[in-house]
């Protein structure tokens, strides 16, 4: 069990419920985006894998260790999901240029086409739950900003 330093502390009624309607935000969109992912003909860890490899990090490289890294999977659980996606057309390898050993990930024109249609719709969908998420967050949140004070 994953304790925070004050895990003694007392919780009210109300931020027990303050939790679940975050926890209900975070749900409804992690459902929809399952739904939006499979009637594109993916699985929803395959969607998140392409939009991990199109949105990683600066600086970082597209390596399988990098995807298990940003997806909390094992390595080898990463590398299942590559094999997959490549045998859909959706990625391909490519070893580095100046270490053999380092093996990249990429996007197919396939790949790119679907993550970008996904993509579109998931942002109108935060168009409309996103108020609604921030809200939730907000009120839990025991770290509130200066503008939400005043």
């Amino acid at each position: 069990m994953i304790m925070r330093g004050d895990e003694q502390a007392d919780l009210e009624q109300a931020e027990y419920r303050q939790l679940e309607e975050f926890r209900f935000q975070i749900r409804r969109f992690l459902n929809f985006s399952e739904i939006a992912a499979r009637s594109a003909g993916l699985e929803p860890q395959q969607h998140q894998a392409l939009l991990a490899l199109k949105g990683m990090p600066e600086g970082w490289l597209p390596t399988i260790g990098h995807l298990a890294e940003r997806l909390l999977l094992k390595h080898h659980s990463a590398v299942g999901l590559v094999d997959r996606l490549q045998a859909l057309g959706l990625v391909t390898r490519v070893t580095h240029a100046e270490d053999a050993r380092l093996v990249l990930v990429h996007l197919t024109n396939k790949g790119e086409r679907i993550l970008h249609r996904l993509s579109i719709v998931h942002r109108g969908e935060l168009d409309d739950a996103g108020p609604k998420l921030a809200e939730a967050l907000r009120a839990i949140s025991r770290k509130k900003s200066q503008s939400t004070i005043s």
